[in-house]
């Protein structure tokens, strides 16, 4: 038994390493996709890489094609559906967006429903998936992650953006699963939901929707404007062209003429409106005691974070007049263990706060505690140009 104790302890020990140099190894790639390496060796990767993303453009325009010729068919699930997403890799601030739109249909007297893919969500293990096909039993239902009432999965389960959205609206289901038709269609047959949000799914073709919102990082439009896997490209530029509304996002109220330019000249009949994605308040972690952003001013303050944009997070804190003595970057989505958080811990012991995002603060276990105050920053959208048209074309459309 002490042998058979030692054997798994090992291999605990070794599948920790393992996954924190699997973790390296994507941060690595994903400053090459963000052009924030300049090594002799992340040059030679981006060479290796362009070839892929010329291969990569042909798959997509391919499919998109395929659906424009109807070879592949959209399907309607007989009620108005608004898709918010984007052609780059995250970091454009959809789940605010979707959040500000389900609230505004409610406003309404609509009952609307979030649909999401649930990315990064734990799934079913395969081994189901191969016993309910051998058996031909019916498929798994959709993950409700909130009735609209009751929040019933967590980030885990949930999926990061999905939780934040059950957490933040309250009157509104959240449904989660791959199959946005099938979620789509227990929203409305379970909860009544007469108008849906496609959260992340303008590349969801399968679906046909009635308004169709672009979001662009105006601070990172399109990155070096290659495509996956060399940029952070999902789509090529023209592909744009599918919006009926192209979101400016994370602005600081001025005018980008040229990148307007470029967008009309791709979709001239897109409406142009621009956001700014602002820092509210904090929120201290598990109690949700509100805090002002003024407390930040001045104090030695930790952070860290898991996004896929972390410098425009790092430079609101410094905005705010934060003397920021220790920073942490991971990747994406990424999920936090006890002893990762105790090393942030550590080194934060000399700060005042320890702040991160609200989308990663779903991500902290219930049962961890900091030795320092620890908040998330509450972000909500402002629109600083065109946000009445929003109203306006809601209203046209559900009239």
């Amino acid at each position: 038994m002490r042998i058979l104790r030692k054997i798994r302890y090992i291999l605990k020990k070794q599948r920790r390493h393992i996954y924190r140099a699997f973790d390296k190894f994507v941060q690595f790639i994903a400053d090459i996709l963000y052009d924030r390496k300049g090594t002799p060796l992340a040059k030679g990767i981006t060479v290796i890489l362009v070839p892929f993303s010329f291969l990569f453009v042909l798959i997509i325009r391919l499919r998109v094609w395929l659906y424009q010729k109807h070879y592949l068919h959209s399907q309607s699930l007989g009620c108005h559906v608004v898709v918010v997403g984007n052609i780059t890799m995250g970091g454009t601030g959809k789940t605010p967006v979707a959040e500000y739109l389900a609230k505004l249909l409610l406003g309404m007297g609509r009952r609307p429903a979030i649909i999401s893919r649930g990315y990064k969500s734990k799934s079913e293990p395969a081994y189901w998936k191969f016993w309910r096909w051998l058996t031909h039993s019916s498929d798994k239902p959709p993950k409700v992650v909130s009735d609209g009432k009751n929040i019933l999965l967590d980030s885990e389960h949930a999926g990061d953006e999905p939780y934040m959205l059950a957490k933040n609206l309250k009157g509104i289901p959240v449904v989660v699963d791959k199959d946005r038709i099938k979620a789509g269609r227990y929203a409305i047959k379970r909860f009544g939901s007469d108008i849906l949000i496609l959260d992340d799914g303008y590349q969801y073709l399968r679906l046909r929707s009635s308004l169709r919102m672009a979001l662009i990082d105006k601070t990172n439009p399109f990155g070096n404007c290659y495509l996956l896997p060399r940029g952070i490209l999902r789509e090529p530029l023209k592909h744009l062209d599918r919006a009926s509304c192209i979101l400016l996002t994370k602005s600081d109220g001025t005018r980008n003429s040229l990148l307007e330019q470029k967008i009309s000249a791709i979709n001239p009949k897109a409406q142009i409106v621009e956001c700014t994605h602002k820092p509210c308040y904090l929120v201290a972690h598990r109690t949700e005691e509100i805090q002002s952003l003024e407390i930040l001013k001045g104090k030695k303050v930790a952070i860290f974070c898991a996004i896929a944009s972390p410098e425009g997070f790092e430079k609101f804190i410094l905005g705010l007049g934060a003397n920021i003595i220790y920073k942490r970057r991971y990747i994406d989505h990424h999920r936090f263990t006890n002893s990762e958080l105790s090393r942030i811990n550590e080194r934060a012991e000399a700060a005042d706060f320890l702040i991160t995002t609200e989308k990663d603060a779903v991500r902290i276990p219930d049962d961890f505690r900091f030795s320092i105050p620890f908040f998330y920053v509450r972000i909500e959208v402002q629109f600083l140009r065109n946000g009445k048209w929003i109203r306006e074309i809601l209203a046209k459309m559900l009239a």
